[in-house]
Order: C-alpha cells, then structure tokens, then sequence
C-alpha cells in the first residue's frame, strides 16, 4: 500500500458522535449532547429520528416525518442546544432510499420533497453537509448513471445553499453496496459539493465480514481465508491510489459482533437484509467485542491523506447490559477507543 511521508506528530483529526449511537429510547437528545460534550467530542451527526423525538417534547404532540414546519422550528432550538454545549453538527442523517426511481413516479416525487424539507432542516439547525446512504429499495434502476444523475441534482440543490452531500454505501444496499461503487457514481455525478461517507463498518463487513457463516468471514466460492484477506487488502490498496482526500467528507467509525448463531441468509419480516439486520444491533464501538478488520481501513483512509471528521456510529445491542444508564460512561469510553484506535492505525499507517 502506498502512503504519504511519514509524520514527525501524531496525526490529529475532529471527533464526532451519531446522536442514534449512544443511549436508550428512554435518554433525551440533551442529555446525550451533554455527555458526549463533557467527554471532549467536538461535533455530532444529528440523526433525524433524534430531532423528531426533541420535537415532539418541545411541541408536547406527535410529528409527523414530514411537518417540515415544526421540525424546521425545533431545529432552531437543536441548533442553540448544540452551541451551547460547544459541539458543532457536522451532517444531518440519515437520508435513504432517494436515488433511482423512476420517471414521474410517486417514489422519485416523494424523494425530492423529501429533499426539500431535509435542506430546510440543514439550514435551521446550521449544518451544511446532508448524509446519503447508497438505496436499498427495489423497483430502483439498474443504470448507475441515472443514480448518479439523481444526486448531481440532488447535489445542486444542496449547493444552492452552499450545502454539500456525503454519499455511503450501504453493505446491504440494493445498488452500490460497496465504497467503489459509490465513487464511480460520485465521480459521474461531477459536482465539486458531492464527495464520500466511508464507514468502517460498511467496507469491512461487506467485504471481508458476513453475518451468515460460521467464521463470520466470506465464505462463497472456493475463496480461502488467506485469499480472502488479500482481497481485502487489494480493495484497501486501490481506495488509497484512487480516492482523494478532499473527496472523503467524514469517516464513520464501528465494529461488529460475530453472530451466533449465524443469521439466516433470507431478509427479515421487515424486508431487511442480513447484513442490515447486522447493521441494526450489533455494532459495538472498536476494542469493545467486535472482530472486523476495522484499523486496516483506518489505515487506508489516513493514507490518502484524508484528516477530516472522524465520527463514531454504532448501534450496540446490549448498551444497557454494558453501560446502564450511564452515557457518560460510554462516551467517555467511546472516546478513548477512538484515541487508541487513531493511534494504532497512525502508527501502522507510517510503517506501510
């Protein structure tokens, strides 16, 4: 793997915290701005199902996904909440399932409105990049370049506001499951405000990780574990040669339990997939159960030269057997496996 010159300094990068990520249902978005504050967390992804729940207390009523009103109002006041605190909101997430509809069809129309009421938020809430992640519908086009169309307008109409887009992939998507399928679209999508989400957790447990066999590793065909980690490697390789840094926008940061028993290879009773079933759950933060080969992308992205946010997104199914009710707790723990894991892969990165 080709790297950039060895630094004399530690590298240093922001450190940013999903609000879906820490706490139980039961925690309001105060409370975890607060602690992820107090544990030295510079920014937060605000996650929307987050600022619905803020603004259902502050109006004292349900909201509905699309009273873009009050979730704009609300957002003003997540918006003070945040600054207070002294974090920044560094994206809204998590927009899904917007790309590749069809001509004049409902879904493509709903898409855009959508669109619409999500920049709106962005504006009231002051953050300036929105998160796309790669669709998982069906009924969606095969052609990456019409998907790749979809978020050039997209993209346009974020930088009317002087906004940008960070594309994901998703590992269970539908279309563009892996991060070089979403940087071909995001190089024919050709806008200066589009550019990468990478995730750890997404790239490895969709390329090397699979919650349906017994090892926890892909299995299919003849391929030998062996053989296996030098795929992997070889994808880690090409990221690093092809994706420039300025093209990354953030990097989110999680591991993976191995499933025992191993999940059915079949979607669930709510259409999902195994790994978005594995997604949903059974993400701890790194050091803290998994066993994906997370430090090796880690390595790779900090090879590019890439030294913006870092972001940790995981969704810990037995939070509350671990940390209680205790979100200091597991921000104070979530950030000391964000030091450790920086400095592991810094310190590998310069002897590549």
């Amino acid at each position: 793997m080709t790297t950039m010159a060895s630094a004399t300094e530690p590298v240093k990068v922001p450190v940013s915290f999903a609000s879906c990520s820490i706490g139980l249902p039961k925690h309001t978005l105060h409370q975890k701005i607060e602690a992820l504050s107090q544990a030295g967390f510079e920014g937060i992804e605000l996650s929307f199902p987050d600022l619905k729940s803020f603004a259902e207390r502050h109006f004292n009523r349900n909201i509905a996904d699309d009273d873009y009103v009050s979730l704009v109002e609300a957002g003003r006041e997540v918006g003070k909440l945040v600054a207070n605190h002294g974090l920044k909101i560094i994206v809204l997430q998590p927009f899904s399932n917007f790309e590749g509809w069809p001509k004049g069809s409902k879904e493509r129309e709903d898409a855009f409105e959508r669109a619409r009421g999500w920049i709106n938020i962005m504006e009231a809430v002051g953050t300036e990049m929105l998160q796309v992640g790669s669709t998982d519908s069906e009924g969606v086009t095969d052609s990456l370049s019409e998907i790749a169309a979809d978020l050039a307008e997209l993209a346009d109409m974020l930088a009317a506001k002087g906004f940008k887009l960070a594309y994901e992939n998703w590992c269970w998507a539908t279309r563009a499951s892996t991060w070089k399928e979403v940087w071909r679209i995001v190089q024919e999508a050709n806008r200066q405000n589009i550019g990468l989400c990478l995730d750890t957790f997404q790239t490895a447990g969709g390329e090397w990780g699979d919650p349906t066999t017994e090892s926890g590793r892909i299995e299919t065909g003849a391929v030998t574990e062996q053989e296996l980690d030098q795929r992997y490697r070889t994808s880690l390789q090409e990221l690093v040669q092809t994706v420039p840094p300025e093209k990354i926008f953030f990097l989110q940061i999680s591991d993976a339990y191995k499933v025992q028993p191993p999940l059915e290879r079949k979607v669930d009773h709510s259409g999902l997939r195994p790994r978005g079933q594995w997604s949903h759950d059974c993400r701890p933060l790194p050091y803290d159960g998994g066993y994906l080969p997370i430090v090796g992308f880690v390595e790779a992205v900090l090879a590019t030269g890439f030294r913006g946010w870092f972001s940790i997104e995981v969704f810990d199914g037995q939070f509350e057997t671990k940390y209680g009710d205790d979100l200091f707790k597991f921000a104070k723990k979530a950030m000391e496996a964000h030091t450790k894991l920086l400095k592991e892969a810094d310190i590998d990165t310069r002897t590549l």
